[in-house]
């Protein structure tokens, strides 16, 4: 999804790679000119991966879009504030059928933030593979009206370090998504309850809430803030077109560069009622430039435009420009995948 609730086609990308004895002689290169231009012929307009490596892909046109944080939170039963907002009940899953029902669940849950994408049963089947060793707790919330609205898959690993003598266990979060705080509390309060637990880890988007639910905020700890998923806008015009910009906020021209798929480079005009193509490069004078990889890292918005001209990702022609392309470009909430492949 991305900002404005518009789903738009998109290829997940992964296990991307070129054989050892074949290496330094531009292949990558070729196979991810060939593999874009394949994606802008079948329609898709974004495309989307998991780097294993940080310094690859940004040739290539693609840009952090998503981070996450990595927290590991004091397991107690009483962890959760009393005036955490608590509601519905928590069940556990037998593991013959969890699939099923978090397929279906997760797909009404993932698109409610920007980033967010479906699962194919392909996912699924590869998901349940990769656990099928694993003893996983898998819990799913139900709302006070009856609907399932939140679900958690975790995995004990241990000891951890906050039980007596570093014992006990650390319960790793691989999957939590919930409709709303509430669920995401008694989601919480679940897992920071379970017997023999010592502490619980988990990736959470960059604006979770998580600390104030807690009685003591340093019961968590931040371990990590790291990219999550990096974008890269395979039809640029499409991809502008299809998300919401700040409806007050005044016009922008911005110019992007896109050496790959040079059907994309062009002046953009940006405002609060939408964005196209107004030319080539050169038809005007921009008052923002930026290359496609620059851009990902704003259009779901999880870096401000000023932030990026500050760092040199973007080129200010205009000094004006940045706080109106924030105004453009900002959204709420941060951006999160959530699911890896």
């Amino acid at each position: 999804m991305v900002p404005g609730g518009a789903v738009l086609p998109l290829a997940a990308v992964t296990r991307v790679g070129v054989r050892a004895d074949r290496t330094r002689r531009g292949l990558a290169t070729a196979l991810m000119r060939a593999q874009l231009d394949d994606l802008r012929a079948r329609g898709d307009v974004l495309a989307l991966l998991w780097a294993i490596e940080s310094g690859i892909y940004g040739r290539y046109g693609y840009g952090v879009a998503t981070r996450a944080r990595t927290v590991r939170v004091r397991a107690s039963r009483t962890a959760l504030r009393p005036q955490a907002p608590a509601g519905g009940t928590v069940r556990v899953l037998d593991r013959a059928g969890f699939v099923p029902v978090l397929a279906a669940l997760h797909d009404t849950l993932a698109l409610r933030r920007p980033g967010g994408i479906t699962r194919t049963p392909g996912w699924w089947e590869v998901y349940a593979d990769r656990h099928a060793d694993d003893a996983l707790l898998t819990a799913v919330h139900t709302g006070q009206d009856g609907t399932d609205d939140g679900f958690a898959v975790a995995v004990a690993r241990g000891p951890g370090p906050f039980g007596p003598d570093g014992g006990g266990y650390a319960l790793h979060v691989e999957d939590l998504h919930a409709a709303d705080t509430t669920a995401a509390a008694d989601l919480w309060r679940f897992l920071l309850g379970v017997d023999l637990i010592a502490d619980v880890v988990a990736a959470v988007p960059t604006d979770d809430p998580l600390d104030l639910l807690l009685a003591d905020p340093r019961d968590a700890v931040v371990t990590g803030l790291a990219d999550e998923t990096w974008l890269r806008l395979v039809d640029v015009p499409a991809a502008l077109a299809a998300r919401s910009f700040g409806a007050d906020a005044a016009p922008l021209l911005l110019a992007v560069h896109d050496p790959l798929l040079p059907d994309n480079a062009g002046i953009y005009r940006i405002a609060g009622a939408g964005a196209e193509r107004v030319g080539p490069l050169g038809a005007c004078e921009p008052e923002l430039s930026c290359g496609v990889a620059a851009l990902a890292q704003a259009y779901l918005g999880d870096r401000s435009p000023s932030t990026l001209a500050a760092t040199g990702w973007w080129t200010v022609h205009d000094p004006t420009a940045p706080a109106r392309a924030d105004a453009l470009f900002t959204t709420a909430p941060a951006p999160w995948c959530g699911t890896h492949f």
